[in-house]
Parts: C-alpha cells; sequence; structure tokens
C-alpha cells in the first residue's frame, strides 16, 4: 500500500503551538486591512468575494493588538511556567498583569506610580510588538488603572469587548492541567482588563476549546463539549450560550451571507459574539465531520475559514484571528498557507514565543 505523502498525521505538541499562534497572527493581519470596513466597502475594494488573499494587498498587512496581546499572554505564561519549573511557585494572574503592563508600554500609555514596575523580557526587545494597532479601549484603560482586576473587584466592570478572547488561546496550548484549570487561567487573566461576565466567560470557554482540539478532540466533539460546559456555568451570561448554540446550528446548514451572518451572530465587537463568529467560520467550512485527509485539504480549509471570518462588516481581525487559532490547535502547522506566512509580520518572533512555550512545556 502506498502512503500519500501530504496526508495529515496526529501534529505534535509543538506543531500545535506554532500552528496556533501563526494561524492566528495570519488571521489577524488579513482582517485587520480591512477591520473598521462594512462589507460594502470591503467589496467596493475587493470585488465580490471580498478580500480572500493577502496578494489583494499591495502593501501588505501587519499584525494587530490581537496577536500584540496573543504573544504577551504567551510570555506571561512562560514565565509563570519558568518559575514553577525551577521549583518556585508563582501567582499565574500576577505573571500575566505584569506582562499586560509592559504591552501597555508598548502601547506608550503610561501606568500609575502605584502599579508594579516589570523587568524586561526577550519579548520586549522587538520593534514590531511597540506599534500602536488599534488597541482596545477596554484593554488600556483597565490596565491604566493600576489595579489588578479580579472577579471580585473587576476593574470596566460593565465591559464584554472582545479584548478578552482575541489574546486568550495560549491558555488551552498548556498541557497536563486540567480543563477546569484552563478555563480559571482564562477567566480570572479576562478579568485584569474587563470585568462583565460574558468577557471572562467568552474567553476562558474559547480556552477551553483550544485544549479539547489539543488533546485530540474533533472539531465538532471539542464544540459541542465547550457549549455542554458552558450551560454547566455558574451565573452564565445568557447571551454567550445563544451566541454560540447559534454558530453550531448554523453551521450544520448552508454557509451564510456576509449579511446574514452579522444578522445572526453579531459583528464581533463583544466577547461572545467574536468567539460564535470565528467558531462558525471553522464549523460551517469544514469538509467533513472530523479532520481533513491531507494537508492541501488542510489548507483549504484554513483558507476558507478564515476568509468567511474577514469578511462582514465589524471586527473582523478579532473573528479571523479566533478562527486562525482553532485550525492551528487543531491541524497543527499543516494547515498554514506558505504564500500567506510569506506574508506575514515578524514570523520569527512569532514563532519565537511559541518555541519560549515548547520548552517550557516539554522539557
Amino acid at each position: 500500500m502506498s502512503i500519500d505523502p501530504g496526508a495529515v498525521g496526529v501534529p505534535s505538541l509543538e506543531s500545535r503551538i506554532h500552528g496556533c499562534l501563526l494561524g492566528g497572527a495570519l488571521g489577524d493581519s488579513l482582517g485587520y486591512a480591512v477591520e473598521f470596513d462594512s462589507i460594502e466597502a470591503i467589496r467596493r475594494r475587493f470585488g465580490a468575494s471580498g478580500l480572500t488573499d493577502f496578494s489583494a494587498l499591495d502593501g501588505g498587512s501587519h499584525f494587530s493588538d490581537d496577536t500584540q496581546m496573543t504573544l504577551y499572554t504567551v510570555d506571561g505564561l512562560v514565565e509563570a511556567l519558568e518559575w514553577a519549573n525551577s521549583g518556585v511557585g508563582a501567582d499565574v494572574n500576577a505573571c500575566l498583569w505584569l506582562a499586560y503592563l509592559r504591552w501597555l508600554a508598548t502601547q506608550g500609555v503610561a501606568a500609575p506610580p502605584s502599579a508594579p514596575v516589570p523587568q524586561p523580557r526577550w519579548i520586549d526587545s522587538h520593534e514590531v510588538l511597540r506599534h500602536r494597532r488599534a488597541p482596545g479601549n477596554a484593554c488600556l484603560s483597565g490596565l491604566a488603572t493600576g489595579e489588578m482586576g479580579t472577579l471580585y473587584r473587576p476593574v470596566n466592570p460593565e465591559s464584554k469587548g472582545c479584548g478578552t478572547v482575541m489574546r486568550s488561546a495560549p491558555f488551552g496550548l498548556v498541557p497536563h492541567i486540567t480543563p477546569d484549570a484552563v478555563y480559571k487561567l482564562s477567566a480570572d487573566a479576562a478579568s485584569l482588563t474587563h470585568g462583565h461576565p460574558s468577557a471572562r466567560q467568552s474567553a476562558g470557554s474559547f480556552s477551553l476549546l483550544i485544549h479539547r482540539l489539543v488533546s485530540g478532540d474533533s472539531l465538532q466533539g471539542a464544540a459541542a463539549a465547550v457549549l455542554a460546559e458552558v450551560h454547566s456555568l455558574d451565573g452564565v451570561a445568557p447571551e454567550l450560550p445563544e451566541r454560540l448554540e447559534a454558530a453550531v446550528r448554523l453551521a450544520g446548514a448552508q454557509v451564510l451571507g456576509p449579511e446574514e451572518l452579522v444578522r445572526e451572530l453579531g459583528e464581533g465587537w463583544v466577547a461572545e459574539e467574536a468567539f460564535a463568529v470565528g467558531l462558525y467560520a471553522v464549523l460551517a467550512t469544514a469538509s467533513g465531520p472530523d479532520a481533513a485527509a491531507t494537508a492541501a485539504a488542510a489548507e483549504e480549509h484554513f483558507r476558507a475559514a478564515v476568509t468567511l471570518a474577514v469578511n462582514h462588516s465589524g471586527d473582523s481581525d478579532s473573528t479571523a484571528s479566533i478562527a486562525g487559532n482553532i485550525l492551528g490547535a487543531f491541524y497543527g502547522e499543516s494547515c498554514l498557507p506558505a504564500a500567506w506566512l510569506d506574508a506575514l509580520e515578524a514570523p520569527d518572533v512569532i514563532r519565537g514565543m511559541g518555541d519560549l512555550l515548547v520548552g517550557v512545556t516539554t522539557s
């Protein structure tokens, strides 16, 4: 029997980590080019099918605050794991808070004197992460208080912007911890900037989806399991299960057009909508109930899902980043289009952060 050299095997943890981070950055970068454009404006600029490839962007595209904050999430987790691996316990959320304060400084915003002064780390040495790329207001204002927000002492108590979900994939990439721990780490970190229940619950649920995929679940199986977990949450914000149920249900029908997608799931500016749109895009473009059989099919799925997540009126970079995170965690690097990677800004920085996470989780 001959073996198809393009067949997709079970990806390694290293491949899933790099696939998730790079896939999210690709979705973010394509979507950032049209983040604030209506679907009408996108069609006028790129044609009836919208923006479908980096080649349509004459000047290329940058990644946004979504990728910046995702990488700083990685750095906070890496620091906590470095301490743990050396035999010293560390407050994980404090490490994340310090990482986000360093990100805040890259945006030209000074924390008040009452806030701690974090020590610089490798991630801070890269100029590409110091550009201001439409950072979320709640992320900025929550960190600029100098207060370490918690569930019980929230900052921005009414905010449920998608700035929590778009940075939370890395929590699901840490192996050998329980699903409950993944959810709690992610939800606690969301509370550093956003106080609304849906913001932290959406972030925790998204991280749990990534965790299940990294653990070997199918796309549909992981989505169903996470939806069941959401229903079991104490004090769940009702809009979260409503949006996720709609995403799973609609994915079983024909692919929605951009206008209908927004009517059914929202524009993605708030946490539960961004998660729902990204998940819907992944499920609606899947060719079968489980994994693609070949690398070519995985790449086709990635392109289709990210394109669907980009082309709508709304927060195109965050919804596409979430879709890219999901498929990168599921397939590993095999799904990432080589031509898109060639167009990606600072892939060495993204891979470098992935290498640091691989090092502290597999050594």
